[in-house]
């Protein structure tokens, strides 16, 4: 069979980095190809020249068997290829119809606009694919999963038969996942074939096809879910054995290390982000908040790390009423701090590791006597930190934006841990990183919590909360729905309380099952 895509001897080159070293790709007609690799694998790179964002160094691409050159998204959309992105490109007050034809907009006589035609359309798209999409709906109301069908309603109307879906499920409740799954298969039905980027081992051996693992710039492997399992494809990732499951024995709770209670925040608009929400977290154990992005997550961690003010409530902190402590004073306390955005909150990327490495601690002894900083111990601290730590970086003395994200996060991790405290606040602590620092990286919150540290984990990836936490709390537009024992816990509850459902499973009634609470 010939494939409707290939890839031949693909090689790109940036100053320093060979980012694809003749990669060799076979897409076929009505099939899912699964691409996997580490960060800085070369996958983006790959996935950026087919769709025109880059130009490759070397080698052809072909489509249909005809070797086409592609220069710019507007090559790849003539030739039939779609990308999904992780992050949405619509405009939220615009409604569906709007979003989808813009650059391709339909018109009447007279250079009018066809938003009737186009609108049909939509509708025609809507109804063959399942998608269930009101071409009238206003963007920023649909929810996220909504919205991530409108963005494959936009490659469709463009009549794409390539979609490139670049962690697709990366936003999603595991409803939302399941019924993605569904429409991808729809699309594969009619014809469609599909290249799956994702990290989630499982979901590519759940809806795919064939796997395709590159390493560094190379292809190192292909195989099917057939012949695979998560473990062997991680080893292919990685290099090396992958710990997929996280080894813990069960908490002791000790005394109340943080205490919320009716805290409420608000933006700069007036808006009520956080709403009179309450909680503890206990010495020795790990609170996972649970929820899809943008329902009060960002806001309630940048407001006990003292980045934002409360409204309302009372945050405690070992006793002490730290509510609209600035940063330091909340530092000082004992507090660690892994931010959501590395590099904007924990890192300042120009100055050396070894200086980022101090930048809570850099004004206190050994680092200083007085108002002289003391260079000589900053860099021995560095170097002990780099090896406990495994930071890969040429020395201590390089900029950290010259690290992979991976590195860049140990390096935080490190500063963080390598001082007295008593709460961590992680939030997103494995975003965008490969499954070997995602392996390190629960190692080490796991190894915080037996040592007694009270940590507050903050995740959109639902299956780390489930498995790093003690107790989970479900956050939905700005309040705890409810808390519950992890060891309880099932994927489908948490999914519907992420969606802020709790009362219906796939679409019949049901008495609630009890929640229990953990009362303090």
């Amino acid at each position: 069979m010939e494939p409707i895509l290939e890839l031949r001897g693909i090689t790109k080159r940036f100053p320093g980095v060979l980012a694809n070293d003749h990669i060799d790709l076979k897409l076929y007609k009505g099939e899912i190809l699964a691409l996997l690799g580490e960060n800085g694998a070369g996958k983006t790179t790959l996935m950026n020249i087919l769709y025109g964002l880059y130009s490759q160094d070397e080698g052809e691409i072909f489509v249909k068997g005809n070797s086409i050159n592609i220069q710019s998204p507007t090559d790849a959309i003539h030739a039939g290829i779609g990308m999904v992105h992780q992050h949405f490109m619509l405009i939220p007050v615009f409604d569906v119809t709007e979003n989808v034809m813009l650059g391709n907009e339909y018109t009447k006589p007279g250079g009018f606009l066809d938003k009737l035609k186009a609108a049909s359309h939509v509708r025609a798209i809507s109804d063959q694919y399942n998608l269930n999409i009101d071409p009238n709906a206003i963007i920023e109301d649909l929810p996220i999963g909504l919205q991530q069908r409108v963005e494959i309603i936009k490659i469709l109307f463009h009549d794409a038969e390539i979609l490139i879906m670049d962690e697709p499920s990366a936003v999603l409740t595991p409803q939302e996942v399941e019924e993605l799954f569904k429409i991808m298969h729809s699309l594969i039905d009619q014809g469609k074939s599909i290249i799956f980027i994702t990290h989630k081992l499982g979901e590519v051996m759940e809806c795919t096809d064939r796997i395709m693992v590159i390493r560094g710039g190379k292809v190192v492997g292909e195989s099917t879910p057939e012949e695979a399992n998560p473990e062997t494809l991680a080893t292919m990732m990685v290099g090396r054995p992958v710990e997929l499951k996280v080894e813990k024995e069960l908490s002791k709770p000790g005394d109340t290390v943080l205490q919320v209670e009716n805290l409420t925040v608000v933006n700069k608009n007036k808006k009520i982000e956080i709403d009179d929400i309450s909680f503890d977290v206990r010495a020795g154990e790990i609170l996972g908040i649970a929820g899809v992005q943008g329902n009060g997550q960002t806001e309630l961690v940048r407001c006990l790390t003292g980045l934002i003010k409360a409204e309302l409530g009372t945050i405690n902190i070992l006793g002490v009423n730290s509510t609209n402590f600035d940063p330091r004073k909340i530092t000082e306390l004992g507090v660690a701090h892994i931010p959501e955005d590395r590099q904007k909150d924990g890192l300042v990327l120009p100055i050396p590791v070894e200086d980022n490495l101090v930048l809570n601690t850099y004004y206190k002894e050994p680092f200083a006597k007085g108002i002289v900083m003391q260079p000589d111990v900053i860099t021995n601290n560095a170097n002990e930190l780099i090896d406990d730590f495994d930071i890969r970086t040429p020395n201590s003395t390089v900029s950290v934006s010259g690290l992979s994200g991976g590195n860049q996060q140990k390096v935080i991790v490190a500063r963080e841990f390598s001082r007295p405290i008593k709460l961590l606040i992680a939030s997103q602590p494995t975003r965008g990183l490969d499954v070997g620092s995602i392996e390190y990286i629960h190692r080490r919150i796991i190894e915080k919590r037996d040592e007694g540290c009270a940590i507050l984990l903050v995740s959109t990836e639902l299956d780390e909360v489930m498995q790093l936490a003690d107790r989970i709390a479900v956050m939905y537009r700005g309040k705890i729905l409810a808390i519950v024992d992890a060891e309880i816990a099932t994927k489908e509850e948490l999914g519907l309380l992420m969606a802020g459902i709790s009362t219906q499973i796939s679409g019949e009634k049901r008495k609630p099952r009890k929640v229990r609470e953990i009362v303090t």
